[in-house]
């Protein structure tokens, strides 16, 4: 989704971090007070913005990374478990006989 390594709770992303930056979750409602902190941007995906994402730009003070990763937790917490859906087992293909 994002390009780089993902941490997750109960399996919802929760922070990501990528050459482009921090990804939160922080939510609908959190997220224009995430975006009104300098070298924050909203998260956009194929030109359409996502709602409840920010990107924090790279140089992200090394203080400040535990702040905006326990805000993303906060909002994340509140939403359900993911369920584990089944895989469907692959079909072996169909082998010929051997005359």
């Amino acid at each position: 989704m994002f390009g780089g390594i993902g941490f997750m709770l109960n399996g919802n992303l929760i922070v990501g971090a990528s050459k482009r930056g921090l990804l939160l979750r922080v939510g609908k409602d959190a997220q224009s007070q995430a975006l009104a902190v300098p070298g924050t941007r909203l998260m956009e995906m194929r030109g359409r913005a996502m709602e409840g994402y920010v990107y924090v730009d790279p140089p992200v003070a090394p203080g400040a990374v535990r702040e905006w990763v326990d805000m993303a937790r906060a909002f994340v917490g509140t939403l359900p478990r993911k369920r584990k859906t089944k895989t469907k087992a692959k079909q072996q293909p169909a082998r010929c006989k051997k005359k």
